[in-house]
This record gives C-alpha cells, sequence and structure tokens, in this order.
C-alpha cells in the first residue's frame, strides 16, 4: 500500500512540473483575437525565415549561428515593456533543444515579429531585458 502512495506521489509531482513548465510564462488578460494573431505573427515569422525546414538564428552569447529545426510551439505569451513575447522549442543539428523567445510588437492595426532570441539551450536560460526600452 505505501508503494501505491509512492507512485502516486511521484505522478502527481511530474505533472506538477510539467504543468508549470508548460504555462510558465503566461499572462492570462492576453486573450481572444490578440492571442490568436500574435501566435500568427510568430508562426508567419518562424515559416518566413525557415529555408528547407530549418531556421538560422544568431546565438550571441556562443557567438555562433544555430540551424534549427522547430519541434514546438508554446502557448504562453507575456508582455515585456513593448513587446510581445512568445516562444518555442527547436532541436539544433547536435540535438540540444533550444528555445527560441519571439519579439512580437504592434505596428499600427498589425502585429509584427522582429526577433528571435536564444531563451535557453538544454534548459539553461539567458537573461535578456527589454522592460527598459
Amino acid at each position: 500500500m505505501k508503494g501505491k502512495y509512492l507512485k502516486m506521489g511521484a505522478l502527481m509531482t511530474g505533472l506538477l512540473t510539467l504543468s508549470s513548465v508548460a504555462f510558465a510564462g503566461n499572462d492570462a488578460s492576453i486573450q481572444g483575437d490578440l492571442r490568436s494573431n500574435i501566435h500568427f505573427a510568430m508562426n508567419q515569422y518562424i515559416q518566413g525565415q525557415a529555408i528547407d525546414g530549418q531556421m538560422y538564428v544568431f546565438d550571441a552569447a556562443d557567438g555562433k549561428l544555430l540551424k534549427l529545426k522547430l519541434d514546438a510551439l508554446h502557448d504562453g505569451i507575456v508582455k515585456k515593456g513593448d513587446f510581445y513575447v512568445s516562444c518555442a522549442d527547436f532541436v539544433d543539428h547536435n540535438g540540444r533543444k533550444v528555445d527560441i523567445d519571439f519579439l512580437v510588437r504592434k505596428q499600427g492595426n498589425l502585429l509584427v515579429t522582429t526577433q528571435a532570441i536564444v531563451h535557453a539551450v538544454n534548459g539553461d536560460k539567458r537573461k535578456y531585458h527589454l522592460e527598459s526600452i
């Protein structure tokens, strides 16, 4: 019986950990058409930058150009300064997981993705600041 509770506890801990990752960085006030249009602008940027299914992003911290393949788009969106920020998981040619943040900003009635930033490599996060712009 004790083993059953230990397994259940481990399962619940795992689910809580996964849910906090999946929903990390999400502003619930960004809803409806705004949310959809931010994701659309991000997806359009990725498709526009891709060459043969690969996106190239310069990694300023390592001083290298990364060749990335899209793995999954995240649902979360936050507001940082004048930008909406959402991210996606990619995999590089070495099999490393690379989390890319996309900066989306209003231009008139449109939302435009202006930049892709390496936010994490294999879970090691990198800091950047947009709020002071």
